[in-house]
Parts: C-alpha cells; structure tokens; sequence
C-alpha cells in the first residue's frame, strides 16, 4: 500500500535525514539528467522532491500523486503543479511526457504492471524514464523509521525484467544512498564523502536506492504472461530473478 503523504513530506521537508536522502538521490538524478530546457516533465509517486530544478527551464512540470497516498500543494510559494490521479488512470495525454520520475510509486503499488503500463502510455517515443526503488540488498529497505522501508524492495535484475516486459528499455542506471539510514550527526555530516565513495565501489550492492533510466520501446513487446502477473503481482515478480548475481 502506499504511504500518506504526510508522513512522505515530514520525512523528506521536516527531518534532517531526509533532506539528506533528497539532496543525495536529486543529485544522482541531476548527473543523469542535468538540464530539461522545453521538455515535459512529470513525476508519479512521491516524486515532488526531485523536480524543483526543472521548474524554471521545462515547459511543463507536474507532480502526480496516487489517491491512496494523497495529495500536497507543490511548490511552495508557487503555483501548484501537483495532481491528485488514479494510480493507473492518470489525466495526461499519450504520448507527451519528455521526462518521467517514479519515487515511491512502483514499489508501494498493488498494480505494478498496469502503472508500468499506464508509464509507457504517457512517454513520448524520444522520452526517457527513470524508476527510483529501495533497493533489496541495501540497509535502507531494512529501516521502516523511512518511506524506503516499506512497499517491494527490488534488485538491479527483478527491475530491469519487468520493465523491458513492459516495452521500457532499461539503458543506465545508478544508486543512491551510500550512508547508513541514521539520523546520527556523523552520518549525516559525512553523507556527500559515503556518496562518493559509494559509486566508486558499487552501483548495485551498497546503494539504498536503485535508479534505472528507460527508453521507450515502439513496438512494445508482446505480452505473454503478463495477465498473471498483473493478478499476482508481487509473486510473480519472484520468478524474474534468474540470472541475479547473488549479494555479496
């Protein structure tokens, strides 16, 4: 299920660890995806976080947010952009998005291939997506005091399977959240230097968060399988590990 949104912004607006974890995540997403000057850009989930620097060069920004979770005014200070949608019914039109973010929304939902489904509609065919998930070998999944320790955490495989299933290429793809998930000052203090150190070291094992950017691919793939899985979600997610290296 997905989390309240309140509880979403007081860790990430209220709370010293939080702000940590959005500079942190922000700024592997900014490596990948620096500018978005007269792009389209749209964020699901809990995504809000992450967009405010393509505010003031994208055509258009918006920020969706699932009816179970909830909805917030955002940005502060400005007019709002943040809708309140269907989980897998969102008011946008296909085809169009230029950029999509997903934090917080594939990993909490009871549908996760008909959102992928409801991703894929909306991205134009040059567009590119990037999925942000708890990753399953890292200590963040393991902490329920944050918003990554609850919903399906994924490893780099299980992700990328599902969304090539769904007809989005997977290309690059980073981590984030190299720190322990502790609100201790040292922690805190040292996170840029654990950042670093951590995509010298691992982009699979040691991160918290995983991030896999995609590509459109027309046409999609054929969708043997897929009404089961859609039934059967988080056990049928089970079956696509084949082939994952184990964590060390």
């Amino acid at each position: 299920m997905h989390l309240d949104v309140l509880d979403l912004r007081a860790f990430y607006y209220r709370t010293q660890l939080g702000r940590t974890a959005q500079r942190a995540i922000r700024d592997q997403m900014l490596a990948l995806w620096p500018t978005a000057p007269g792009m389209n850009v749209l964020g699901f989930g809990f995504a809000a976080p992450l967009l405010r620097p393509y505010l003031s060069q994208a055509r258009r920004v918006t920020a969706l947010m699932p009816g179970p979770q909830g909805v917030m005014p955002w940005p502060a200070g400005m007019p709002n952009v943040s809708v309140l949608c269907e989980e897998t019914l969102w008011p946008v039109e296909t085809g169009t998005i230029d950029r999509l973010v997903v934090l917080h929304g594939l990993e909490t939902s009871q549908h996760p291939i008909a959102l992928l489904d409801e991703c894929y509609r909306v991205m134009a065919p040059e567009g590119r997506g990037l999925f942000i998930v708890p990753n399953r070998a890292g200590l963040w999944s393991r902490r329920d005091e944050t918003p990554f320790g609850f919903g399906r955490p994924y490893t780099l495989g299980q992700l990328e399977s599902m969304l090539a299933a769904i007809g989005l290429k997977p290309g690059r793809h980073a981590a984030s959240l190299y720190h322990p998930p502790s609100p201790k000052r040292f922690w805190l203090k040292t996170s840029p230097f654990w950042e670093k150190i951590g995509k010298n070291v691992s982009n699979r094992f040691a991160g918290g968060v995983l991030m896999v950017e995609v590509t459109k691919q027309i046409p999609a793939p054929p969708r043997t399988g897929l009404p089961e899985a859609i039934r059967r979600p988080l056990s049928v997610l089970d079956g696509i590990t084949a082939g994952e290296p184990k964590p060390v």
